[in-house]
């Protein structure tokens, strides 16, 4: 009996705490879970019901029966697992990078392995609503795609303690925790790249983020053409033409989630994001299911998934964002091409010290200071 390949994961956060559940509801078998402390691993392995558990991340990437490797931990630690894993010939699903440098390397590694999945689990782009337009706009439901808006509204993202998401350099920040996710399912759907904070072929588009906002969940895409509009309101579509007068129901998403997950995962993870996470694991099945080796897999049901290159390339726009907030001008999109200065990171915080010193110089304007011309800032969260 051909047998689906076991699977590592990394993680005992809210994204593990559903992951396990909806891979072993898929026929997976978790044989290894991998914690930052030896009580995290265990606390969350005894719960869970997984045998072996541990802190050493050689513990999991060398174990027998682990072929598929899921990495769900902070920005920070991603690269140095997921090119381990390669390098021993492990498949790897994994969260985004915390930099440009991790990603390109990332990207290196699955260069030099491309028999082996090295997948970003971007869950929006398995969503059967954002399939479904993707197809629609390939076959001109909405004409020429001249604009793409998308909003997403939440409650604030941090916790009660300091940790990596309030720290930039660690790939913290609601820009590169959701508007990478966002940069990339808004390429994926129009197959148009950001150049200089404007897409390809003259496509605007406007993405809003905004982590002051409790209450509902908001998440909408939009894409409107010469011909129409299509909506992604949530997990459902909407669409409409220039001639009709009113938007129609394109597809519903009437997946149920809940059962056999844990209580506090689903609370902590947006319905749409549990929803992805189903599809992703269904595919990821499909993928490995009736192969004649549980290393091997077809690409075919993961067509729709986001490669390390994708990573690197959302990073790479987010940097530009970034560099134009700093700047006040429209910045280059550039994709790393090869291994970058070591001291990047350190010159990126030098300039963000350069505008604090800014700010001190000018502190006694009021006291009779010379005036200095502030440096210009554009709302990198609006605009991209």
């Amino acid at each position: 009996m051909k047998m689906l390949p076991g699977v590592g994961v990394f993680g005992t956060g809210s994204s593990a705490r559903v992951l396990v559940p909806l891979l072993r509801a898929e026929g997976f078998t978790v044989e290894a879970l991998w914690g930052k402390t030896e009580e995290e691993a265990k606390q969350l392995a005894d719960e869970m019901n997984i045998t072996f558990y541990t802190s050493r991340t050689d513990d999991v990437l060398l174990h027998q029966d682990v072929d598929l490797v899921c990495i769900n931990i902070p920005p920070p630690l991603t690269r140095q697992i997921s090119v381990k894993a390669l390098g021993i010939g492990k498949n790897v699903v994994c969260e985004k990078a915390a930099t440009s440098v991790d990603a390109f390397r990332m990207v290196t590694a699955s260069r030099y392995y491309p028999q082996l999945m090295s997948l970003v689990g971007n869950v929006l782009r398995f969503l059967p609503a954002f399939v479904r337009m993707k197809q629609l706009i390939a076959e001109h439901y909405v004409g020429a795609v001249m604009i793409c808006d998308a909003r997403v509204y939440s409650g604030s993202l941090l916790s009660p303690n300091y940790g990596w998401i309030c720290d930039e350099l660690m790939g913290g920040g609601g820009l590169h925790t959701m508007g990478t996710y966002i940069v990339d399912l808004l390429t994926h759907l129009t197959g148009q790249k950001a150049e200089k904070m404007l897409m390809g072929g003259g496509v605007c588009s406007t993405v809003t983020l905004n982590f002051n906002m409790p209450g509902a969940f908001v998440h909408e895409v939009m894409v409107v053409g010469s011909a129409g509009r299509l909506v992604a309101r949530g997990a459902d579509l909407y669409g409409q033409k220039n001639s009709a007068t009113q938007e129609e129901l394109l597809l519903r998403d009437s997946l149920a989630v809940g059962t056999g997950l844990p209580e506090q995962g689903p609370q902590d993870v947006p319905l749409l994001y549990l929803k992805g996470m189903v599809y992703m694991v269904q595919a990821l099945r499909q993928s490995f299911q009736g192969q004649g080796d549980r290393r091997t897999w077809d690409h075919t049901p993961v067509s729709m998934a986001a490669s390390f290159e994708d990573g690197l390339y959302m990073q790479s726009v987010v940097d530009a964002i970034k560099r134009s907030s700093r700047s006040g001008e429209w910045e280059a999109v550039e994709v790393l091409t090869e291994e970058p200065d070591a001291n990047q990171n350190l010159c990126e915080a030098l300039q963000r010290n350069n505008l604090s010193t800014w700010a001190e110089l000018n502190s006694g304007e009021s006291e009779g200071g010379p005036r200095r011309t502030p440096p210009p800032v554009l709302i990198y969260s609006s605009d991209w």
